[in-house]
């Protein structure tokens, strides 16, 4: 997956900071480079990281899936103090998203993810329409850079019409890092009672799982478009997405 292209972008703190771009659409375009990135969590940035995100990547939007717990927990980080636009849309407030989601723990991963694209639909239609009126380069994130953010890739690469098998492979990625991404989260007080609350399978990156949560996803809607619509997202948003993201090969 990233033969020929430097999908990955090298930082100290940030272990799992990807380009989304260098994809390519079933059309024949492929996803613009340089526009649109997935991280895990951006408070842990360094000096060195700050040179690279904003001397060269140039990144000029934040959008952050974390929960307001996490945010008042862990913060923003040095990048608080550069003027970079903020937004902050948690995917999940609390560790619980609805009162049946006690059941979570028996359910698969695939499960918890369709639950989270359930629940959250209206905040996932507010991200995709705040990346639809980002100019310059982006970069979303929530703490391990996986399961929230996991779920958006899906919905935002699905809606680029990005073969299945690619989507699938960039999820599979985080698995590369996972560990060292969930020993730093471990450093974290806040962050240990919340890994310990968490089922066992939390902590996979597996193709089975991406490629059921996209299977659900098109049984309940049909396609990520009628996902998105029905999630809230404007058609001349979800228009400005595709203008904004693709581009010829």
């Amino acid at each position: 997956m990233e033969e020929g292209f430097p999908r990955r972008v090298v930082l100290e703190g940030c272990l799992n900071f990807r380009d989304l771009g260098g994809y390519p659409a079933r059309d024949g375009r492929v996803v613009r480079p340089g526009l649109l990135y997935r991280s895990d969590a951006l408070h842990l940035v360094t000096p060195s990281d700050i040179a690279i995100l904003r001397d060269k990547l140039g990144i000029e939007t934040i959008v952050d899936l974390r929960s307001s717990e996490e945010l008042r927990s862990e913060g923003r980080g040095p990048l608080a103090a550069l003027p970079i636009r903020f937004h902050h849309v948690p995917l999940v407030d609390g560790l619980t998203m609805r009162p049946e989601a006690r059941t979570q723990a028996s359910m698969q991963l695939a499960d918890r993810y369709f639950l989270l694209a359930e629940f959250a639909k209206d905040r996932i239609a507010t991200v995709l329409e705040t990346l639809a009126a980002s100019d310059g380069p982006t970069v979303y994130h929530c703490a391990a850079g996986k399961d929230r953010t996991g779920v958006l890739s899906a919905v935002i690469l699905g809606l680029l019409d990005v073969p299945d098998d690619t989507i699938i492979a960039d999820y599979v990625l985080t698995a590369e890092a996972l560990d060292a991404i969930q020993q730093r989260l471990l450093q974290s007080e806040g962050y240990q009672s919340i890994l310990a609350a968490l089922p066992p399978d939390t902590m996979h990156a597996e193709a089975e799982t991406m490629t059921r949560l996209l299977e659900k996803i098109r049984a309940r809607y049909g396609s990520m478009r009628e996902y998105a619509e029905a999630a809230g997202a404007k058609p001349e948003a979800l228009q400005r997405l595709e203008e904004r993201l693709l581009g010829p090969s």
